[in-house]
Formats: structure tokens, sequence, C-alpha cells
């Protein structure tokens, strides 16, 4: 089904489940569900009798179905509570989200939801989620805990209607103010007697030697010069843009310059950069599989028996290549280019809405929002983030968590997406020094940050906002359909050409689609943030 479509149905369906008033709330909850089955307020299990819910959400393409990691048995061991997990890798579940609070057929909570601000304002108010601070208030310590030291998390998640419809993650590290590293085989380099490339024009060159010349020697042409993941968080080719174009581009497609909020993708820098890109494509210099690959695929790129890949966009290094070939690798700066040394920032920040949801078809508020608020404990989120205790963590001689030594030959992201089911878990600050320490890779991508990238970064970006209902409905309403057009019809230009050609006609197209209007409504959202803060 069309996106466009899907938010038809989504925007009929929500019309009748508000006026149907199914579900029950805080406010409205007599509890006697909860009591049926043996409910405490306090201790472990939660409940006498066994409790079956249903999840939905999404996950990491590496994590196996969540029922079978060591971390989760022990949460139903503990608590009584069985979860019939339905997380999906996110390129499946975004559309499967979309139908399922369309249908009305809802699962009990979302874990991992993918929601976007529009998403919790528009499916808080018409219903479908139910406002959760009620529940904290009464059943979760833990995370009334940490609203009481950081009033800004608490603040993240509430709705300009005052209620809160979904629960935080957060990590206060900094450590995604740039998502997008650049990578290269400084081995090969080295063979060419090249530098590291520091403008885009260096960087090219070092592509196109590593497309012209056998670099790996084993008489095959399989070298790759340069891969990324089109339109994913932490691989896309936005940074390169910023250098091609003079503009950094984002998954949002929307920056913040001089207090004015930007979309990137109907300005002249972005089709400059997508030009060139099509250039670089149609010359071989870009890997074919680009615009299409997985995270899956896109991580066995650096791990084949002989090494095919010159640059990539990642996280980090050794994710995507491995422990052995980690050290052929080396960052390439802010590349230089059209507006001097720029990348891009993050919009939002550390702290993060989204993370868990309980729906209107869920009998058991109470006996949910005990179950997710023990991942609040400090030393349970870290668990929830990074691997059960005596798996990835284990403790110091100062009883801190640390990261254990990896298996041989397994890097410590992909294993930590193996283990780790990730979702609703808060690590403040001070955390990081009583609690757990941060992991080596953290520490170095702090430092490489500092080094290659903040001080070239784009000083202002998009917080995180609360949006009126009215104001949710009609950017989802927009939103989903300009997106999925923008997104498509930048892969279709960099695999095809015709960006100058098709320029105006997209424009027109933008325009007709309302990006007018979706400008002036992030626009009036963050005025309204900026006054207030």
């Amino acid at each position: 089904m069309h996106r466009g479509a899907i938010v038809g149905v989504c925007a009929a369906a929500i019309t009748l489940t508000a006026c149907s008033g199914g579900g029950s709330t805080p406010e409205d909850a007599d509890g006697s569900a909860a009591e049926s089955v043996g409910f405490k307020v306090e201790g472990l299990p939660i409940v006498e009798d066994s409790v079956t819910l249903t999840f939905s959400g999404q996950k990491s393409t590496l994590a196996p179905d969540y029922s079978t990691m060591q971390l989760v048995q022990e949460w139903q061991a503990d608590t009584n509570v069985t979860i019939e997990w339905e997380n999906l890798p996110d390129s499946v579940y975004q559309e499967k989200k979309n139908l399922l609070l369309a249908s009305g057929d809802l699962p009990d909570a979302f874990y991992n939801t993918g929601f976007s601000l529009a998403d919790i304002s528009t499916y808080g108010s018409n219903g479908t989620l139910i406002p959760l601070e009620g529940l904290i208030e009464e059943y979760a310590p833990n995370l009334q805990a940490i609203f009481e030291k950081r009033p800004e998390i608490k603040a993240a998640v509430t709705s300009s209607d005052g209620h809160i419809y979904t629960l935080p993650q957060a990590e206060e590290l900094g450590i995604g103010a740039v998502p997008f590293f650049l990578s290269i085989n400084k081995t090969w380099l080295d063979q060419l007697g090249l530098e590291v490339p520091e403008t885009i024009e260096e960087f090219r060159a070092a592509l196109e030697a590593f497309r012209d010349n056998d670099m790996n020697g084993n008489g095959k042409d399989d070298e790759i010069p340069f891969s990324f993941i089109s339109d994913w968080w932490c691989a896309d080719v936005g940074d390169v843009m910023a250098a091609l174009g003079g503009m950094p581009d984002n998954l949002d497609h929307r920056i913040v310059r001089d207090g004015k909020v930007v979309y990137t993708a109907a300005q002249p820098e972005y089709r400059e950069a997508v030009a060139q890109l099509a250039d670089w494509y149609a010359e071989g210099l870009i890997d074919p599989e680009a615009l299409t690959q997985d995270d899956k695929t896109y991580l066995a790129k650096g791990k084949t028996e002989e090494p095919t890949l010159g640059a990539y966009v990642w996280w980090e290094t050794e994710e995507v290549v491995g422990p052995d070939r980690a050290a052929d690798y080396v960052l390439v700066p802010a590349l230089d280019g059209v507006a001097g040394p720029l990348v891009g920032h993050a919009n939002g920040g550390d702290y993060a809405p989204g993370a868990f949801a309980i729906t209107r078809a869920n009998e058991y508020p109470e006996v949910t929002m005990r179950w997710v608020d023990r991942l609040y404990e400090p030393v349970m989120s870290a668990q929830v983030s990074w691997g059960p205790i005596g798996v990835t963590l284990e403790e110091n001689a100062d009883g801190v968590l640390e990261q254990m030594e990896m298996p041989e030959g397994v890097s410590a992201g992909e294993y930590r997406q193996k283990v780790a089911p990730g979702g609703p878990h808060v690590v403040l600050k001070e955390d990081f020094v009583t609690v757990v320490l941060p992991e080596p890779r953290a520490s170095q991508r702090l430092a490489d940050l500092e080094e290659y990238y903040l001080p070239a970064a784009e000083p202002e970006w998009y917080p995180n906002v609360s949006f009126s209902a009215e104001e949710s409905s009609e950017i989802a309403q927009i939103e989903t359909e300009l997106k999925t057009f923008v997104n498509t019809q930048r892969a279709e230009w960099i695999a095809k050409g015709g960006v100058e050609e098709g320029w105006d006609a997209y424009e027109s197209q933008l325009k007709a689609m309302g990006l007018d209007r979706l400008v002036e409504l992030y626009q009036t959202a963050l005025d309204r943030f900026n006054a207030a803060s």
C-alpha cells in the first residue's frame, strides 16, 4: 500500500476509535483485571497468576527474536509476565506499524515504538495510546525518580496537551551529535601514495584510484570505492552532500539556520549535491547497492574474505570491517567543500520520547507499567542498552559495570545488537561514573567527535519540541507522503541522473504536497519552544 493511502486509512480509523471510547485509561481503570491475577504494587513477581502481553515495535536487523534473549527470559522469570514479541526490522516495521494503528488491531504496548513526534500527539490525542502520567506516579518509582532528577527528560516526553503518551530513552553522553562518521581504507591510500583526504576533491580522487587499481591484488574488479545506506540513521550520505553542495542533509531533510527551519531537499545546494552524486554513481565510485541495501547486507561488505571496501559511512569503523581489519581504516575529517569544512548536527538531543507506549487494548496497564519501570532501574538500564551482566558486562574492582572482552573476531556493536533489546532505559551522566562505565568505543567516539567533526558541525539543530494535536495531525498528513516522494526521487536521480532537468517539476510537486505549510508548522513549534526556553 502506498504510504499516502495508509495515512488516509489511519485518519479514518483513528476518528472511529476516538469516538468509540474503547479501552481504559489511568483515570477510569478500576484495576479489577489486575487484581484478578494477583497484581502486586511492590516486589516480585509482579503478578501471582501468569499474564501474557503482546508487544510490537522495531528492532535491529541483527537482533534475534526477543524471546530468545537471555535478558528477556530473566524478565519473564522475575515478573511472571510473558511477552509475545512482534518486533520487526525497521524497514518492515514502519509499514506494519501504520497498518496496526489504522486497523485498530492493537498490541498491548509498543516497545521501541518508532513513533515520530507527530505520531505520538496524533495517536495520544485520539485515544489509541493511553496517558501514562497517572500510572507513572502510582507504579513507576524508578522513572519518577529520574523525572525528579532531570525535569527536562519529563519535559521531553510530555505532549503539548500535558499528557505523557510514551516513555523516554536517554544516555547522557552526547555521542550522537554527528551520526555520520566517514571511514577510509588507509592501507589502500598508503599503497597508492595518497594522504587521508581533507577536501572533497581529494576524496573523489581517492575513490577513483580505488576503482582503477586492483587494490586487494586478487585480479578481480571487486573493489567498492564508496558505500553507504541511503536514508539510514548512521550511514546516510548527508555530510558528503554538505561538501558537494554546501548544505548537509539528514533523514528529516530539516535543519535550522539563523533560527529558521530549512527543508534541505528543496534547496539549490541539495540539487547540486545530488547532481554530483549522480556523476559519481555513473562513474562507478558509489556502491550500486547503496540506495537499496539494509544494514545486514552493508555490514557484510567489510568482512569479505579479501578486502573490497574503500570508504564508507557508519557509526564506528570496527562494526563494518571487523576487529581484524579495523586498523586498516581511519576516519576522514569533515571534508573541505564548497562551503568549507561542514557536517550536519543531529536533530533532537540525548533525550528521546517513543521508547514505550501502552495502547487502549491493554487490559493490564498497571502490570505493564510496573514491568517497564524495572527497565529504568540504573543497573537494569545498563543491561537494556549493552546486554546482560556476565555476557557483555561485568563488575570491576570498584563495583562498577564495564564492558567484557568481546568474543574472538566479534565487534562490540554487532554483539550488542544480538544480546541487548534496547528500548526503554535511562543512563544519566553520573551513572556513567557510579553504575556503568562508557564503552571504550563510546569514549573513543567522543574523542573523535571533538577532533574531527564537532568543530565543523552546524551550530543549530531542531530540538525535541511539542506539537498540538492539530499540528501533529497536519504534519503527519503532509510529511509521510512528502518524505517518501523526496527519498524516492533522490535515489532515482543518483542512480539515473536528471536532477537538473526534473528540478522545476520536483519543486512544484513539493509545493503541491504542502511543503510550505509543513515548514510553517515546524517553524511555529520551534519559535514557541525557543520563547519558552
